[in-house]
């Protein structure tokens, strides 16, 4: 019923505080096309405002409506409407029903409620998909629904699909989304009082013709009853009286029960009193069940003791790990230091070295000049002493000639003597000759012994040059055949007998000979991330690919065993010692950084924790960068700061790069890393071919050094053959002239000749001793400068010979220095892992002590709730659990004789608490049910008085209505037949008899039907009230008498929202600001009808 009453025939009106607005005249542009305008009628300025103009409605009033793609309308609206009247007029066809159908359909109505069709589907414009209702409600004051979510305002949105499925949006003022259910738009319409399927709250054109052509007396009854709410509260009533009778059923069914129930007590009762005699064995193993609760909790605090006991000595023995830990890592960073110094002064020897090498190039050259220069000079020398000795050897002989020829006694002839001279002088002329041809013969055959020693020089250097690129060759040939074979076996890329080892080594691990088996080789462990750095990772790995792991010394010793069936003692993979874990380093915070390279830790693969702990332990890869090239690497290692905690880095060629000093890679290609076997093994092919052109190259050479040796030493002997024929007619001659010397000639003759001969030797010896002298100054000057040289050059090499023997025993130091960091780190990490396993075990014990807490304290609760107060329990569980089963035993031999006590006493309870039950709801329904007898009694009364007195203040206004236009009428209510009869008299006083409506004309049906709307209208509660061409048959005189009356009802009732719907132009309406008129534009021309469903079609689903 309604939620407000007033009492407008006494003039009073509710006090509420409202918003006055003046609407101004819209631009029809604004509209964007829309078929619409408003004209608002405003009062002069000057007009004061009555009091009754403060009440306007707060909740439930319609502010606006806008539709799209509804009907046959594309766009209409937004309407705004006044808070108390408003004229909707326009046209047929122009769109002023569709509002009043879009105001029902978007408050929820069904399609069958607006009188215009039969399917919500059938309201979407025809080709599009879906139409939009758009409606806004006022939410003001206390009686406002959820203002702090909606506002002012609720804004109700829907969209029809043109499937007939209905969209709900309900939105605050500002457009914010609320809810999308119709439970909440049903909630809102309670609230506000809306009844959108009340035909007296809005009345649709076809219903008003329908009441005012053929509305029967029942009908009007049911129009009655429905727009009063009436309806609803008989039946509310009906449903209550049918529930009714349903639970007075169900008491007599349920007193039929309740005497069985109570005969299962008696029954019960009875069995429970006969088992007396076990209450003292229960009591009893009650008690021990207490004490074992108990004893429970005492044997879990006895197993605590030891925990913590243990815990404490634990965490004494923490503090000796902190120590150690903190021994090795002093000593790991002495060992370090040691390490850095001792490589910069292998850096500083590396680079005296590097400077006094071209040094001693250079004096190497020197000397080699200088040998030849001082050979040269000797080879002068040694000719020139040698052609000295022969003139002395003349002159001796001649000097014994003369000596003998003073002594004889007989003179050759004067003729023969001449023949002699003659004959030696041709012949000393032929000595001469044979002098000069040996010198020259003797300087090539010098020459010649040159050229070969130089060939030869060249022929060992060619050779050395030779057997290198064979060996080359032989390298990348066994490379390449493991390549090859490592298409179908990796491992072979390792050397020929790893996969043969590694066989060895798995029978040795199933034979148990290992603790743990070897890890190896490593490099198998590895894979690539980016194939570009595989040689810049060998290249900083070195050995380490082709070594193993094992994890203690025993195990090692096994395998260095099983390797020398397979590799030479100088060829042994390197096997690293280190102890196993399945965890990885935690190397986070001593890593190497930096924004633009990775370190090889990074850039590899690595799946088992052994390996990458092992290459963390052996290199530091966490701490060396990968920088693609070399101008790059330089710039950020030594032009740069260092990154932090980089070492060093390695380019992509392999280069090693430090902050200080740089290394060329010896290696031109990955051996064991790269990823594309097919590339590598085309480019080691591409590699031999080069070498062994390179070889056949060199044999080309030597083959030639070769040809050239022996045509000098073809030459040399030649030469050699020719000295000694030349020597041969030296000798030859100087005897025949020896013997001519000898002949006895006349002793004035030859002595004078001999003389002259003489002194001309001795000249000539002069001159060659003179020769002589000066060859050998130039020898000796030669010979000191080559060995100053030689010195020069001796030292310079001993110089560097003992720098470089310096270097060595750094070297080894280095490596020395290097292995005891390696062992200080793992050591460290030994004690890290101990302390840790440590930590482990006694995090292991206070959990184990943790969980026998909360074991504890559920005991304990447990044995509260079993026994609240403590018991000192001295006895076991054990013994008490054993004590527990025999006295079981016991009752369960006791209870087959009597039954089970549990089950009999539950049995009893369950039926005796069933009975109580069931008899209290028997005797609450009774009680209930007089109550509601006197209530529905009460209500009865109360609703036949609210009928009847609805009945006489609608009959009231009824009257009242039709006399101001001079007409009578009558309202005849039969409530026990459910008619209602109207009849109205137009004529004057009680000249003319009172007649049906029906008999009325078109206008007087029309002005009596506007007086029974206005009559109803009195008798319901809602924000608004909504007529669609209420007018309809009326004359001039009746619409505008009707119209002053439906404004004079708005006028008191400022608090409720009025429209009307009319075809008229309203023209004639006085000014006012409590009225707004919205005019509609003319239909357009070729609008067609809506395509409505079949009658038997079923209403559409909402979603």
């Amino acid at each position: 019923m309604s939620k407000r009453k007033e009492n407008v025939s006494d003039g009073v009106l509710p006090t509420k505080r409202i918003k006055t607005e003046v609407v101004k005249e819209n631009d029809p542009n604004e509209a964007n096309g829309s078929n619409w305008k408003i004209a608002a009628y405003n009062g002069q300025s000057g007009d004061c405002l009555p009091s009754s103009l403060l009440n306007e409605g707060e909740v439930g009033i319609i502010e606006s409506i806008s539709l799209k793609n509804f009907m046959c309308h594309a766009c209409l609206g937004p309407f705004k409407f006044g808070p108390n009247v408003n004229f909707v007029v326009g046209n047929n066809g122009s769109g002023k029903s569709a509002v009043l159908t879009a105001l029902i359909v978007g408050l929820g109505g069904k399609a069958t409620a607006t009188n215009r069709g039969y399917s919500i589907k059938g309201f979407v414009k025809s080709g599009q998909n879906s139409a939009d209702i758009s409606i806004t409600l006022r939410n003001r004051g206390p009686d406002a629904f959820k203002p702090d979510k909606y506002g002012e305002v609720v804004i109700v949105e829907q969209r029809i699909s043109g499937d007939g499925i209905r969209h709900y949006k309900l939105k605050s003022q500002s457009g914010h989304l609320v809810s999308t259910k119709k439970e909440e738009l049903n909630t809102i319409l309670d609230q506000f009082n809306i009844q959108v399927d009340n035909p007296v709250s809005i009345l649709t054109q076809e219903m008003s013709k329908h009441f005012l052509q053929s509305k029967s007396e029942a009908d009007k009854y049911k129009f009655f009853m429905k727009a009063t709410q009436l309806e609803q509260m008989r039946d509310d009533y009906s449903y209550i009286m049918r529930k009714k009778a349903l639970t007075n059923e169900k008491i007599e069914k349920q007193d039929e029960n309740l005497s069985e129930l109570k005969d299962q007590v008696k029954e019960k009762e009875e069995r429970y009193k006969s088992l007396s005699s076990l209450n003292e064995l229960l009591e009893k193993l009650e008690q021990l069940k207490n004490h074992m609760a108990w004893a429970l909790v005492i044997e879990i605090e006895k197993q605590m003791q030891p925990i913590k006991d243990h815990i404490k000595v634990e965490e004494s023995r923490t503090i000796k790990y902190d120590q150690k830990i903190e021994e090795w890592q002093i000593k790991v960073n002495e060992t370090e230091e040691n390490f850095e110094a001792t490589q910069n002064q292998l850096l500083k020897i590396t680079e005296e070295v590097q400077i006094l090498r071209p040094q001693c190039t250079t004096l190497k050259e020197n000397v080699q000049g200088n040998n030849k220069t001082c050979k040269e000079s000797e080879a002068t020398f040694h000719r020139y002493r040698t052609q000295l000795k022969q003139l002395e050897k003349d002159h001796d002989q001649l000097q014994r000639r003369i000596n003998e020829l003073r002594n004889s006694v007989n003179q050759s002839s004067e003729a023969d003597l001449r023949k002699r001279q003659e004959r030696i002088n041709n012949l000393q002329d032929q000595l001469k000759t044979l002098e000069a041809r040996e010198t020259s013969t003797i300087q090539q055959l010098e020459q010649f012994q040159h050229a070969i020693h130089k060939s030869k020089d060249e022929h060992y250097k060619l050779g050395r040059e030779e057997q290198d690129a064979k060996n080359s060759v032989e390298s990348r040939k066994k490379q390449l055949n493991n390549l090859r074979a490592s298409r179908t076996n990796q491992l072979k890329r390792f050397g020929e007998s790893m996969p043969a080892l590694l066989e060895a080594i798995e029978e040795a691990h199933r034979q148990g000979r290992f603790k743990k088996k070897p890890v190896g080789p490593l490099g198998a462990c590895l894979r690539l991330k980016y194939p570009e750095y595989a040689l810049a990772v060998e290249s900083c790995l070195k050995s380490l690919p082709l070594s193993f792991c094992c994890d203690n010394y025993r195990d090692e010793q096994v395998l260095q065993t099983l390797m020398s069936r397979y590799f030479n003692s100088g060829k042994r993979p390197q096997i690293n010692v280190c102890e196993f874990s399945n965890q990885v380093y935690n190397v986070k915070d001593r890593a190497a950084y930096h924004r633009d390279f990775q370190t090889v830790l990074d850039v590899l693969e690595i799946d088992n924790p052994v390996v990458a702990n092992c290459l963390v332990d052996m290199r530091g890869i966490e701490k060396v960068l990968l920088i693609s090239n070399n101008s790059k690497a330089r710039e950020v290692m030594q032009q740069q700061r260092a990154p932090l905690n980089c070492r060093e880095a390695f380019t992509a060629a392999g280069d090693q790069v430090f902050a200080n000093r740089y290394y060329s890679s010896e290696m031109d290609r990955a051996r064991y890393l790269g990823s594309d076997v097919e590339a590598e093994i085309s480019q080691l092919e591409l590699e031999v071919n080069n070498k062994m052109a390179q070889v056949s190259h060199f044999q080309q050479q030597l083959h030639s050094v070769e040809e050239e040796i022996k045509i000098n030493e073809t030459h040399m002997k030649t030469k050699q053959m020719q000295i000694r024929k030349i020597q041969g007619s030296v000798t030859k001659i100087k005897l025949e002239i020896t013997d001519l010397e000898n002949v006895d000639e006349p002793q004035s003759v030859d002595i004078s000749t001999l003389e002259e001969e003489m002194q001309d030797i001795c000249q000539r010896i002069e001159s060659h001793k003179e020769k002589l002298e000066q060859a050998r100054k130039k020898m000796d000057l030669h010979r000191k400068i080559l060995d100053e040289a030689e010195q020069k050059y001796k030292e310079m090499k001993e110089k560097i010979n003992v720098i470089a023997e310096d270097a060595d025993p750094i070297k080894d130091e280095l490596s020395k220095i290097d292995a005891e960091v390696g062992k200080c780190k793992h050591h460290k990490r030994h004690y890290e892992e101990k302390k840790r396993e440590h930590m482990d075990g006694i995090d292991k014990l206070k959990e184990n002590l943790k969980n026998k807490e909360t074991i504890l304290e559920e005991n304990t609760a447990k044995a509260k709730q079993i026994f609240a107060e403590r018991i000192d329990v001295t006895r076991t569980p054990k013994s008490i659990d054993m004590e527990i089963n025999r006295l079981r035993e016991r009752i369960n031999r006791e209870q087959e004789r009597h039954g089970n006590k549990e089950e009999i006493t539950r049995q009893y309870y369950d039926v005796l608490e069933r009975y109580k039950n069931v008899k209290s709801q028997i005797k609450n329904l009774k009680r209930f049910m007089q109550l509601l007898d006197k209530i529905m009694e009460e209500r009865h009364k109360a609703y036949k008085i609210f009928r009847r007195y609805i009945s006489l203040r609608c009959k009231y206004y009824f009257d009242s209505m039709l006399s101001q236009r001079g007409y009578h009428g009558k309202m005849s209510f039969d409530h026990k037949n459910a008619t209602l009869s109207i009849a109205v008299q137009p004529g004057e006083g009680d000249k003319a008899a009172l007649s049906d409506m029906r008999s009325l004309s078109g206008g007087e049906r029309s002005f009596s039907t506007v007086c029974f709307i206005l009559s109803l209208w009195d008798t319901m509660e809602s924000p608004f009230r909504c007529l669609d061409e209420f007018d309809v048959y009326m004359d001039m005189v009746n619409r505008r008498i009707s119209m002053d009356m439906m404004l004079k009802v708005a006028d008191s009732q400022r608090y409720r929202q009025f429209i009307f719907l009319t075809p008229q132009s309203m023209s004639s309406l006085p000014s006012s600001r409590l009225i707004r008129i919205l005019r509609m534009h003319d239909p357009e021309r070729g609008q067609t009808t809506l395509p409505f469903r079949p009658l038997d079609q079923a209403e559409d689903s909402d979603e």
